[in-house]
């Protein structure tokens, strides 16, 4: 049987589910004889090691520690600014590394780190992880064989139940960088087209707090791409019927909604309408349980060779740099142009 040892950093919210579906895998790869162990560290040590006794992983006290046990690959789930050391750590250990998304707080922070894995020659793998769910998956492979014709309009949509800490928006660089940069992801990655637009405008009508620490909890961004179809990206942090991802893709033969399913965050305003029956997701973990899960298995899978990267530093920059250029419009009230290129 083939031993995998992963090394978690990091066991606060994203952290402990990375770690409960790492713990998971073994059902899921033992068929290829494949048994995943995890190590994991926090600066919270007393909660890390609890988290390791409950999970039958171990505590180790330390990056260093960790890497010098001999991990086959590093897990990142700490807060963004620590991304980029945590990577070139893991690079410079030789092993492939998986890191939360983003790459670093901002585009100018990311583009040195992007050039010190490629001089390198490190593997790294970015967690946006709707590129594994099932309506996504799908509606990509719809488009690709063309069962949708020429796409005329996209409408994408991300809002939270309820805010986070206003502790952690302090620190999260805006609602498109936190929340939406994983829209223009789906975007790019759907159409294969880059976005090279942006008009972002916003609102805050709920915690006053939001704004005080320079957020808004409610935005809205026109977007161009480059064969000039144009799509909006919507999010807000006060969506009181429940956790509500989907993204409309209308075309000149068909169109599909990922997302509409009996748990959507939406009832009818219609008569005699009994959909949707379930009960709407609260948080994003739930509604992307399965992709959650799937995207460290492809971790996995990364490591060993067997497939190509799903989302590339490179790839998650593209996303950010477009959130970049919303928060920019949104600071300004003019549209602005993104540059294609990642490369500096």
């Amino acid at each position: 049987m083939k031993d995998v040892t992963l090394g978690l950093v990091g066991v606060g919210r994203i952290g402990v589910m990375h770690a409960n579906n790492i713990a998971s895998l073994n059902g899921v790869l033992n068929p290829e004889g494949i048994n995943v162990r995890l190590r994991l560290t926090d600066v919270a040590q007393d909660h890390a090691r609890t988290v390791a006794a409950g999970l039958g992983a171990e505590f180790l006290p330390s990056v260093e520690a960790l890497l010098a046990s001999g991990v086959d690959g590093l897990v990142i789930a700490t807060g963004t600014g620590t991304h980029p050391e945590l990577i070139k750590a893991g690079v410079d250990a030789g092993i492939p590394v998986f890191c939360e998304k983003p790459v670093a707080m901002d585009v100018a922070d990311a583009l040195p780190v992007l050039e010190y894995i490629r001089d390198r020659q490190g593997v790294v793998q970015i967690g946006h992880q709707r590129r594994f769910d099932a309506g996504y998956l799908e509606a990509r492979r719809a488009y690709q064989a063309g069962e949708l014709g020429w796409i005329h309009s996209l409408r994408a949509v991300t809002c939270d139940m309820a805010p986070p800490p206003v502790e952690f928006l302090a620190g999260s660089g805006g609602l498109f960088r936190d929340c939406s940069v994983h829209d223009f992801d789906i975007l790019r990655w759907l159409t294969g087209r880059e976005i090279v637009e942006v008009y972002a405008k916003g609102s805050n009508n709920g915690d006053p707090a939001i704004g005080v620490v320079g957020d808004v909890d409610t935005a809205l961004a026109l977007v161009t791409l480059d064969d000039g179809t144009v799509a909006t990206v919507s999010a807000s942090r006060y969506n009181g019927a429940g956790h509500d991802v989907r993204l409309e893709i209308q075309g000149s033969r068909r169109s599909l909604m990922v997302g509409l399913d009996d748990k959507i965050a939406m009832a009818s305003a219609e008569s005699g309408i009994g959909f949707p029956a379930g009960k709407p997701h609260r948080t994003f973990a739930e509604r992307f349980d399965a992709a959650y899960r799937d995207e460290m298995a492809a971790f996995v899978e990364l490591i060993l060779g067997r497939r190509d990267n799903p989302c590339t530093p490179e790839d998650a920059v593209a996303a950010s740099r477009v959130a970049d250029a919303a928060q920019e419009s949104l600071a300004t009230g003019v549209p602005v142009r993104v540059a294609v290129s990642v490369a500096g």
